[in-house]
């Protein structure tokens, strides 16, 4: 008889559970694994030494293309550790609209997360569910920034520009009558904080129905529920932050351990699993959701009361407004070579992490004085996380590396960075 060997399988990149771009090589007995290897390069950006060649203010962008369904929350570690190292600190009322939107993206990730895990896993209709939610936070994102991913709203000094006092309207078409166009329109008729106030009285309805989607679903349970344990040490161990250590029973979230913007101020609780596996995992991440509403409300309620600047009275870092540069030839020339030169930064070396809804999300910037970083380092949490598919999948059947995959919530961009 011929002796039976072990197998070595190519799990993506084509996968549709394997995300674009990650190529697992899995080594097989039978239906079992033995061994996890990531293979990671596929992407590779250069975004670190693309920043390094270019002045502080051009990189922001860049932040936005790391993990691209967490746009906000990348900008805001980069700017806060480039507001570290100037020495100045935004107005409040920018704190506040940071905070608001850093909450509105982790709502958009964890929507992104639920819809694409529960695809993953077979249940279909989780996917249009979450990003019907979507497409209302994205037209958020664009009303205040122009744009519906790749924001670049957060800036050294504040944010680009205040909240707008009308949200856009739909048009009737030929697809879409008066009537109909009236009822899209419904929550439109106010400020962009109107808007979002309407959505944060309806969302905890909708994370209900994903609930009752998911939560007790029995095929949802037999995917989950014990697959791929992480104790607490071993959590701690491989270096993982965010749901993916909470998920563990591990309560530490940067937002009340290292408080930054105004988290201080603001009232919410941080969830935390049990027993460490794919099912406590999602279930963190739900509640997580429900916590980020009601950040979102604090804040509206702040900002609704509080008006003033978004943008440090600081003119090394700042532009002039936009009805002076059309009219004065010296605001035009410095409106011109702060986009162009940039600014220069003094020497020093900073570390500013967040709590990304992945994970910890930190920047390691070094300055020698120039207009352009002498170096930028990126702690993406996804890496870490990555690491450990060895660990948490050996002993699994194949059917269970795409649950593990998917709890792990893996974004190639900031990986493969």
């Amino acid at each position: 008889m011929p002796e039976i060997r072990n197998y070595t399988l190519n799990f993506g990149p084509q996968h549709p559970a394997a995300h674009g771009v990650l190529r697992l090589v899995l080594e097989m007995d039978g239906e079992v694994i033995q061994r996890a290897d990531p293979h990671i390069g596929l992407l590779h950006r250069g975004t670190e030494k693309l920043a390094e060649t270019k002045p502080f203010n051009h990189s922001i962008g860049y932040m936005d293309r790391l993990d691209y369904v967490s746009m906000m929350c990348n900008e805001h570690a980069y700017v806060m550790a480039i507001e570290k190292l100037l020495g100045i600190a935004p107005p409040l009322r920018a704190e506040y609209i940071r905070t608001m939107y850093a909450e509105i993206t982790r709502i958009l990730n964890h929507l992104m997360w639920i819809g694409a895990h529960g695809l993953d896993l077979g249940a279909m209709t989780m996917f249009i569910y979450a990003f019907r939610e979507r497409e209302y936070l994205m037209d958020a994102y664009e009303a205040a920034s122009g744009a519906r991913m790749h924001a670049t709203y957060f800036r050294p000094g504040g944010v680009y520009r205040d909240l707008p006092e009308r949200m856009p309207q739909y048009q009737s078409s030929k697809w879409h009558n008066e009537r109909e166009t009236a009822e899209r329109n419904e929550d439109r008729q106010g400020s962009l904080l109107d808007f979002l106030e309407a959505f944060t009285d309806r969302f905890p309805t909708n994370v209900d129905e994903y609930e009752t989607l998911l939560t007790d679903n029995r095929i949802w349970k037999q995917r989950t529920v014990g697959i791929g344990v992480v104790t607490q040490e071993q959590a701690m161990q491989l270096g993982f932050t965010g749901p993916m250590l909470r998920g563990s029973g591990v309560a530490w979230d940067l937002r009340k351990k290292q408080p930054y913007s105004v988290y201080d101020r603001l009232d919410f609780d941080i969830p935390v699993g049990v027993t460490g596996d794919c099912y406590d995992r999602y279930l963190v991440r739900v509640e997580e959701m429900r916590q980020s509403n009601r950040i979102i409300r604090q804040c509206i309620e702040w900002l609704r009361a509080n008006p003033g600047p978004v943008m440090a009275d600081d003119h090394k870092v700042s532009p002039p407004p936009r009805l002076e540069m059309k009219e004065s030839m010296e605001a035009l020339i410095h409106h011109f070579k702060l986009f162009t030169e940039g600014y220069t930064v003094p020497a020093g070396e900073v570390y500013q992490a967040i709590e990304h809804p992945k994970g910890e999300f930190g920047i390691y910037l070094v300055s020698d004085g120039a207009n352009k970083p002498y170096r930028v380092k990126i702690r993406a949490p996804g890496f870490a996380h990555l690491a450990s598919m060895d660990e948490m999948v050996r002993g699994h059947m194949l059917a269970d590396v795409v649950a593990v995959i998917g709890t792990q919530d893996i974004v190639f961009g900031e990986i493969d960075r």
